[in-house]
């Protein structure tokens, strides 16, 4: 494909996003990066949550006891 085909697409798409959604509110790369990271954050502060609350689930869970038994049909 040659560059200037890709150079016209690439405006035209440009022209079709500011005509739709208005020049103030066109996205940019340095904003889009700015989410990426936010949600980056936002997706550590989950599992670090997550991990809390499975360690203090299992720090007040009695522990496991094993079982006497092998389960049917299980090989020996």
């Amino acid at each position: 494909m040659s560059r200037v085909l890709v150079s016209v697409a690439a405006e035209v798409a440009t022209g079709v996003q500011r005509a739709v959604v208005g020049s103030d509110n066109v996205r940019t790369a340095q904003e889009n990066a700015w989410d990426a990271i936010q949600a980056d954050r936002a997706r550590a502060a989950a599992r670090v949550e997550t991990a809390r609350a499975v360690a203090a689930m299992l720090a007040g869970a009695p522990a496991r006891r094993r079982r006497a038994e092998p389960l049917t049909g299980a090989r020996r």
